[in-house]
């Protein structure tokens, strides 16, 4: 493990761990929210706003990365974290889900995927050696592996067999993790030579096996016998029902290490935090917030609150009553309407705000629970709140 980076686990109730993971660019206090800043930029705000939010982590994505402005260009003007502004830590994805996503525009075989940018059609190779690279390159302080993500459903066959190829290429993104933390390496695509642009950097592993508990198992047991960090479930939140979901998590959080942080990745809902945390998990990602707020849709404790709607063209009451964001407290459900239907930007960014605001505040809230050992009754209150409740269709 990097000397700069550790995790411990300060307190529990039930299955629910709060603690603090230590990375090179600071602590973060978990279980933790971490707002998706897949091309180097929460869509809508500045990072000033999100440290004025109390974000801890943001996210940023290999895939787009890569293509725009490239890893290379990042790397000479000193690292993500200098090139966007942002001095707290950065996970960034592998690019594993957004190649999934490009369908016909991809392939894979046993050494990583080939594919055509959806920006200019160029073809491009990702192996598990080029996304360890890639992120080096980069400079975040958690990089993860490369994985491939199935859809949902498969057969238990093809879980298998892609869940063997995740801890192949597991086990080679370990060991060009490891040559990269020994000193500069020739690169992996026969570029320039790649240099850790954080020392310190950290990598999690990422289970997978579909919604089949004896491939999770096995996932599990064979990920961690190669060391790393922490570790990530992935291949959820992308399709199946969401009480299997919570099934697979609640099977497989167990057996993950205990001293290493846990890891959901791309969900959720806020049902889906509260849910999570109670069966173990440290770490989340999702665009819900943001880019529900572009769409004109607001997280609430009454509901979600969708401000197009023409109920509110005179409404004078805030988005929500009891939130003490920036949104909330100097603007009204009737001026943000106009904003959207103007088409004004301001709309978007007054509307992210707040609902990343009420993200980070329910990890606020949930972390606190936690310590005072009220996670439970927190848990059974936040679900018969009228809050779970979609307020507009």
């Amino acid at each position: 493990m990097p000397a700069t980076f550790g995790f411990r686990v300060a307190a529990t109730d039930g299955a629910a761990r709060a603690g603090e993971m230590q990375t090179a660019h600071g602590p973060v206090e978990t279980p933790a929210f971490m707002p998706v800043g897949t091309q180097g930029a929460v869509k809508a705000v500045t990072p000033r706003d999100l440290l004025d939010l109390g974000a801890g982590i943001i996210l940023g994505n290999t895939y787009h990365l890569l293509l725009r402005p490239g890893d290379a260009l990042v790397a000479r003007l000193g690292g993500l974290h200098r090139f966007i502004g942002w001095d707290r830590p950065i996970l960034t994805d592998s690019g594993g889900y957004q190649a999934f996503s490009l369908g016909a525009l991809r392939r894979l075989d046993e050494d990583g995927i080939v594919f055509r940018s959806h920006l200019d059609g160029s073809e491009h190779r990702l192996t598990p050696e080029r996304a360890a690279d890639i992120q080096a390159r980069l400079g975040s302080d958690i990089a993860m592996v490369l994985d491939e993500c199935l859809a949902h459903p498969a057969t238990p066959e093809a879980a298998r067999v892609s869940m063997e190829r995740t801890i192949g290429w597991a086990r080679r993104s370990r060991e060009r993790f490891v040559a990269l933390q020994e000193g500069p390496q020739p690169a992996a695509d026969g570029s320039s030579p790649v240099s850790l642009t954080t020392p310190g950097q950290a990598q999690f592993g990422i289970v997978q096996g579909s919604v089949y508990g004896d491939l999770r198992e096995a996932s599990v047991e064979r990920t961690a016998a190669i060391g790393f960090e922490g570790y990530a479930i992935g291949g959820l939140s992308v399709g199946e029902p969401v009480e299997v979901m919570y099934d697979v998590v609640s099977r497989t959080a167990p057996l993950l290490p205990a001293d290493r942080p846990r890891y959901l990745m791309g969900t959720g809902t806020p049902e889906d935090l509260v849910e999570s945390v109670a069966r173990g998990i440290d770490l989340f990602d999702c665009v819900l917030p943001t880019r529900n707020a572009r769409n004109g849709q607001l997280f609430t404790r009454e509901g979600r609150l969708n401000v197009k709607n023409a109920r509110y063209a005179d409404d004078e009451r805030p988005p929500d009553d009891e939130c003490g964001c920036y949104t909330c407290r100097h603007f009204s459900r009737a001026y943000l309407r106009h904003l959207f239907m103007a088409g004004e930007i301001t709309g978007a960014t007054l509307n992210t705000l707040h609902n990343l605001y009420f993200y980070l505040d329910t990890m606020r809230r949930i972390r606190e629970a936690i310590v005072f050992r009220s996670f439970e009754s927190f848990r059974q209150a936040f679900h018969q709140t009228p809050s779970r409740r979609r307020q507009d269709s």
